[in-house]
Order: C-alpha cells, then sequence, then structure tokens
C-alpha cells in the first residue's frame, strides 16, 4: 500500500487578503484665500496670435467657442466672458505676458511697474502730477480741485494707460452696489468727464474721447504719475 493512501486528507485552507485601499487623492486646494473672500471664478490667459493661429488650422473666435464648449461640458452653469488682449504691434516679451499685462492683471502690473524707469520728477512749478499716492492732481504746483469721484474717473483711466474704456465699464466700476451718489447712465459720463476736463485747464486732453468707443488717458511729456506703494483698489 502506498503511503500516499495512507495520508490523512486535509482540506486545502482558504486564505482571504483584504484590498489593499487606493491612496487617497490629495485634495486639491486653491492658494490660501484671505479671510472674508471667496472664490469666484478664475481667469485662464491664452498668448496666441492671429498667425500662430492661423498656422494651428485655427483663429482665435474659434478657439474661444472650443473653450467655452469644453467649460459647458464639465460645468454647465458656468458664466463666461472673453476679452481679446490688445497689445502695440511688435511688443516685445512672452505672448502670455503681454496679454497679462493688457488685460491689467494686478501681479503683471506689479511685476511691470518694479521693471520701468522711475520717470523723472517734474518741475516744481509746470506739468502735470497724477499723485495716487496722495489722491490728488498738480497742475503747474497748484492742487487742482477735483472731487473725489472726479479723482476717481481720471485714477481710473490712468491705471488703465493704453486701453480705451467704453461708459459701460466706467458706470459698472465706479458707482457700484453701496454708492450713496445716483448710479448715472452713459449719457450723464459726459457730463462727469466734461466736469474733470474743465478742472484740468490747460491740460484737458489728457483725457481723451474716442468717438463711439469711450475715454482714454493720454499721457503727455509734461505728466508725471506718481504710484501708491500698494496697488490701488479699483484694479481688483
Amino acid at each position: 500500500m502506498s503511503l500516499a493512501a495512507l495520508s490523512p486528507v486535509r482540506p486545502s485552507a482558504s486564505i482571504s487578503v483584504a484590498p489593499t485601499p487606493a491612496p487617497a487623492q490629495p485634495e486639491r486646494r486653491l492658494r490660501a484665500v484671505p479671510e472674508g473672500t471667496e472664490p469666484r471664478g478664475f481667469a485662464l490667459y491664452v498668448g496666441i496670435d492671429e498667425a500662430a493661429a492661423a498656422a494651428a488650422g485655427t483663429d482665435l473666435p474659434g478657439i474661444v467657442q472650443a473653450l467655452k464648449r469644453a467649460l459647458a461640458d464639465l460645468a454647465p452653469g458656468a458664466e463666461t466672458y472673453a476679452a481679446v488682449a490688445l497689445a502695440p504691434a511688435g511688443s516685445g516679451g512672452r505672448d502670455v505676458d503681454v496679454v497679462r499685462l493688457a488685460l491689467q492683471d494686478p501681479a503683471a502690473l506689479a511685476k511691470h511697474r518694479q521693471s520701468a524707469p522711475v520717470p523723472a520728477a517734474p518741475e516744481p512749478h509746470g506739468g502735470v502730477v497724477i499723485d495716487i499716492s496722495r489722491k490728488r492732481v498738480l497742475l503747474d504746483g497748484e492742487t487742482a480741485p477735483l472731487t473725489y469721484k472726479e479723482f476717481e474717473l481720471l485714477q481710473f483711466l490712468v491705471l488703465r494707460e493704453g486701453r480705451t474704456i467704453d461708459r459701460h465699464e466706467i458706470i459698472a466700476t465706479l458707482w457700484g452696489e453701496g454708492d450713496d451718489e445716483e448710479t448715472p447712465n452713459e449719457r450723464t459720463i459726459d457730463v462727469h468727464v466734461r466736469r474733470l476736463r474743465s478742472k484740468l485747464g490747460a491740460y484737458e486732453d489728457i483725457v481723451r474721447t474716442v468717438r463711439g468707443a469711450g475715454y482714454r488717458f493720454d499721457r503727455h511729456a509734461d505728466v508725471a504719475i506718481r504710484y501708491a506703494s500698494t496697488p490701488s483698489p479699483d484694479v481688483f
């Protein structure tokens, strides 16, 4: 008789192994958000000119529409707003940096101000000094009698130098909720601009009317701007 026949048969033991839990995915967090604020959206800056878009077989409106469709798939309730960045022909630097500066990105503005040469101070009794740090305007050494809202209007244009600002944007920014003054319409904005110009006297043409488009700040050789040490609130 074989030894195999005499050996007792033992039932095979089943060993159960608990599945290894998948590693927890780290929570994606935004950078520290200041207390009392909450994220309400984001800005995605895209640096591409018309020639580069055409070389890729598309154009800027096509890219915008494709991005909007992608966002509609990800978050159907999301609202979008697209703005095209305009810059002087031949502007140097990376496309995305030019775009950020043209669209008034706060970090890009701060970097630009740090790298830009400080303009020489004008003569004490000549020219225009727009002093954002002290909220005043000096005309040939004398303080111009601007109201708070008139200075806000001038500052709004100065901080967006190179852009033509339409009346609707001025109203939406300078006459927001909680403002004590009655919100003007687009026609009465012209009245506010006329009053501002009248107080600028011989230098009224630093606030330029772009027919059919809005207003813009024109810097002259006799105009100096003194920026505040911290970013102006209306930039944000």
